[in-house]
């Protein structure tokens, strides 16, 4: 039987639920393969549909989405109308989370892995193939990272698209240069600083309870709100836009670094990102 075959069809960028380590942002690469009849043209599916209609089915599966699983003895998950809300005891703290339904993807599994994400994605592209494809194959993996890198979540209130949901994320690398030079151990310092952190912005904190954190606002997709251990945020005086982001981390390195020209390449997922300078 044919086979048809699209490597990084796109890149979801979301966040999910974990037992041991919380809220975690996360980037996948999508890999699709398609097996079936070929058409009048020759084909099993024509690129142009698969890369428009199947990347589409993709996303809206998962894409900037907090991925959740929905049979875990941990999450406590209601759903009103176009409105949920959720409770998730973690081993590292309690993460509570209200949004618009759309901000939220269900995984009927009791832990958020690569095979039931997966799975579940194979579904959501089988519905929206011809007949004529028999087998649908979904591969994820990650960006290879050859340094430092770190995976955080945020939520941007002024963004006009999915970004806005408070709690999508990235799996990113991060690369610093002093003086035009790369330095390793500073960039694996703020990887570490930064793994499984909230980067959130200081305008959207509602409420700073003992060791807890509220941050809510409105949206053109709805209300949001967030609620997790201190421990695991990090606050920025501005919205958490990759170019903030790395305005912050080449402010901060100049601090420590006076007269050291400091340059930050921040990356947002996979392959973008944004540059500051500072010093």
């Amino acid at each position: 039987m044919p086979r048809l075959f699209v490597e990084q069809l796109t890149v979801i960028d979301g966040a999910f639920l974990d037992a041991a380590r919380g809220l975690v942002g996360e980037s996948w690469i999508v890999d699709l393969e398609l097996a079936g009849e070929l058409d009048h043209q020759g084909m099993v599916l024509d690129f142009g549909e698969v890369k428009k209609r199947l990347k589409r089915a993709v996303d809206d599966a998962v894409d900037h989405r907090l991925i959740v699983p929905g049979t875990s003895p941990r999450l406590h998950y209601v759903r009103s109308g176009d409105r949920t809300g959720l409770t998730f005891k973690a081993d590292c703290g309690v993460v509570e989370h209200q949004s618009p339904r759309t901000a939220v993807c269900v995984l009927e599994a009791p832990a958020v892995t690569p095979e039931a994400l997966t799975a579940h994605l194979q579904e959501a592209v089988r519905r929206a193939v011809p007949a004529s494809v028999h087998a649908v194959t979904v591969g994820l993996r990650h960006e290879a990272i050859a340094g430092a890198f770190y995976q955080y979540t945020h939520g941007l209130r002024k963004h006009a698209g999915h970004c806005q949901r408070i709690a999508h994320g990235h799996r990113s690398q991060l690369q610093i240069r002093l003086n035009g030079r790369r330095d390793d151990r500073l960039e694996r310092r703020w990887a570490d600083a930064w793994r499984d952190i909230y980067l959130g912005t200081s305008a959207d904190v509602a409420a700073h309870a003992g060791d807890r954190l509220r941050f809510t606002y409105a949206a053109s997709e709805g209300e949001f709100e967030l609620e997790l251990p201190a421990e695991r945020c990090s606050l920025l005086p501005a919205d958490s836009t990759v170019e903030r982001i790395a305005e912050h981390l080449a402010a901060e390195v100049a601090a420590e670094r006076p007269g050291t020209k400091v340059e930050v390449r921040a990356y947002e997922g996979v392959m973008k990102g944004a540059v500051a300078v500072a010093g």
